[in-house]
C-alpha cells in the first residue's frame, strides 16, 4: 500500500525525550516499511525516519514556540499552517490511504479529500467539545486505542480498536531490580504525580521521578510537588529524559506507581515498564485495566483512595514474576501487533471507499 503518514508537529518523530504520540508514528512507520509498504511520513523537518519525510515544519513546536501567550496561539495557527501543507500533498500525489494522527482538526477538510482516511484518536473523548467536533462527521473512520477510550462517544463510526505498539528490542529486560520506585510520564494533576508521592513516602521507599514539566503545568509543581521533594534524596526529580535514560529508569526499578487520575487512552508508558520486566501499580481506571493484568503484571488499586492501595501493593511487589511482564508486552504490544491491526483497518476502510 501507499500511505501518507500525518503526524503532529509538536515533537518531531521519534521525540528526543516526551513524546507518547509522535513514538507511536515512529513505530508505526517503521513497522510498515519494514513490512513493504510504500510510507511518506509528513512530520517536522527534523524527524528521523525510514520513510519519505515529507516536512510539515521547520523543527517541532514545541522547541520552537515555548512558554505562554502569544507562543501558544503561534503554536495552535503553525498546527493548521501544516495540515494546509499535508492537504497539498495529498491533492498532487495519489495515496491508497492516508493515516491522520493530528486529530479533528483536519476533519473539516476530509470533504475534499478523493482518497479514504483513517484516524487515530490519540487523546480522550470525555471533554464535551471533543464529542461536540467528532459528532459532525459520524462517517469519519477512527480507530480508538482502547476500548475504554469509546465509552464517552459510543456512536462514532469505529473501524476497529488497534493498542499503541512499542520496539520491545528497545527495552532492556532486567530480573534483578535496584531498591527504589519509579514515576514517569509527565508533571500534572492528572498524571497522579501528587499520589505517587504520597504513597511513597507513607511505605518509606525510594521513588525517583523522571517527567517533564509543561508551561501550563509550572504552578501545580511549584506549590504541590516541589516543596515534596526531599533534601535526603527519598523522592527525587531526575528531569525529563531521553529514551536510553529511560529504559534505565524503568529496568532498575522494582516498579512504576503511575496513579492515572484522568481518563487517559492509552498509557505507553506502562507497556515500556513491562517490557522491562517492571510491574505497574496504577489505578484502576480508563485504559489501565486493559493494560495491566492485575496480580499478574502488577496491582490495580481504587481510584477514589489510591493511596492505601498503593502502599499494599508496594509491600507485596516481590509477587509478581517480571518474566510475566515481559511476555504480556510481547504478546500484546509489540509494534508488530500494532502494524498488523492497522494493516486490516487500512484495508477494511479502503474496501468500503472503492
Amino acid at each position: 500500500m501507499k500511505i501518507l503518514m500525518i503526524s503532529p508537529v509538536e515533537e518531531r518523530v521519534p521525540p528526543r525525550k516526551y513524546g507518547g504520540t509522535e513514538l507511536v508514528v515512529y513505530n508505526l512507520v517503521e513497522g510498515l516499511v519494514k513490512n513493504g509498504h510504500k510510507v511518506t511520513l509528513a512530520a517536522s523537518e527534523n524527524s528521523i525516519t525510514s520513510a519519505k519525510l515529507y516536512p510539515l515544519a521547520k523543527r517541532a513546536l514545541r522547541t520552537r514556540f515555548s512558554g505562554q501567550d502569544h507562543a501558544l496561539k503561534l503554536r495552535e495557527a503553525f498546527k493548521y499552517i501544516a495540515i494546509a501543507r499535508a492537504l497539498k500533498l495529498a491533492s498532487r500525489e495519489k495515496f491508497d490511504i492516508i493515516h491522520n494522527h493530528i486529530g479533528w482538526r483536519i476533519m473539516p477538510f476530509s470533504f475534499f479529500m478523493k482518497m479514504p482516511m483513517i484516524t487515530t484518536l490519540h487523546g480522550p473523548l470525555t471533554d464535551y467539545y471533543q464529542r461536540t467536533v467528532y459528532s459532525q462527521f459520524k462517517q469519519a473512520n477512527l480507530i480508538s486505542i482502547s476500548n475504554n477510550q469509546r465509552e464517552p462517544a459510543p456512536n462514532l463510526n469505529y473501524i476497529d480498536t488497534v493498542y499503541n505498539g512499542i520496539q520491545i528490542d528497545k527495552f532492556d529486560f532486567d530480573n534483578k531490580p535496584s531498591d527504589y520506585f519509579a514515576f514517569l510520564g509527565r508533571i500534572s494533576p492528572e498524571k497522579g504525580i501528587y499520589f505517587a508521592i504520597k504513597a511513597a513516602l507513607k511505605a518509606k521507599v525510594k521513588l525517583l521521578i523522571g517527567a517533564k514539566i509543561d508551561a501550563v503545568d509550572q504552578k501545580f509543581y511549584q506549590s504541590k510537588i516541589k516543596p515534596l521533594i526531599d533534601k535526603n534524596k527519598q523522592i527525587e526529580y531526575i528531569g525529563e529524559l531521553s529514551h536510553k535514560q529511560k529504559v534505565k529508569l524503568l529496568k532498575n526499578a522494582k516498579a512504576i506507581i503511575n496513579p492515572i487520575n484522568w481518563q487517559e487512552p492509552f498509557g505507553l508508558v506502562m507497556t515500556e515498564a513491562m517490557a522491562c520486566g517492571t510491574p505497574v501499580i496504577a489505578t484502576r481506571r480508563a485504559s489501565a485495566p486493559e493494560i495491566v493484568i492485575n496480580n499478574k503484571t502488577g496491582f490495580l488499586v481504587d481510584p477514589k483512595n489510591p493511596i492505601p492501595g498503593i502502599v499494599k501493593s508496594i509491600a507485596k511487589i516481590d509477587r509478581i514474576k517480571r518474566e510475566d511482564c515481559r511476555k504480556h508486552v510481547e504478546e500484546k504490544f509489540a509494534t508488530e501487533q500494532m502494524v498488523a491491526g492497522y494493516e486490516k483497518a487500512y484495508q477494511k476502510v479502503i474496501r468500503g471507499h472503492k
